[in-house]
């Protein structure tokens, strides 16, 4: 009988972890959007880009920021702009900057250098940016399982250094 307890209780601890584990983040919240950031050179992405580990950098079209960024006809910045990292390793991660909760595109996070996280101003949901590639960590977001909507950052297939695309 001892026995058949302990069976039990190995079962509903696995049982637990595994639906535990299988919680899954909805980033894709925010309406589709275009998104294309090029960076044509090495130079370039220097300037513009995150060149280093925890490096920021915000992309807003309609607001022209950067104001500095080479702005072209193909440029688009997603629903609500793109927020461009370097995570703890410095490989280059980029999330559309409106929140997940809010999905208003003239609500976007904002980055907390001492923290090392993003946060939203309005609901205060709080994001991994650095090391858990946009993840809720608090707030609503967190409660709804609400994650930044992430973008592709790679080698661009034109001979362009770095893009960022969906």
């Amino acid at each position: 009988m001892k026995r058949l307890q302990t069976i039990s209780a190995i079962t509903l601890a696995a049982t637990t972890l595994f639906v535990a584990a299988c919680h899954h983040i909805d980033d894709d919240r925010l309406p589709p959007a275009p998104v294309r950031l090029t960076f044509n050179t090495v130079a370039e992405w220097n300037i513009y880009g995150t060149p280093g580990a925890l490096d920021t950098r915000r992309f807003i079209k309609t607001m022209r920021e950067p104001s500095n960024y080479p702005w072209t006809a193909l440029t688009e910045t997603g629903f609500g702009g793109i927020l461009l990292c370097g995570d703890v390793y410095g490989a280059p991660v980029a999330y559309d900057l409106s929140c997940p909760v809010e999905a208003k595109a003239d609500i976007r996070v904002v980055v907390d250098k001492e923290a090392l996280n993003a946060y939203c101003p309005r609901c205060h949901s709080v994001y991994d940016i650095f090391t858990n590639y946009g993840h809720p960590l608090s707030g609503k977001a967190a409660e709804d399982g609400y994650g930044l909507k992430r973008y592709y950052v790679g080698a661009g297939t034109n001979g362009e250094y770095m893009v960022v695309t969906r």
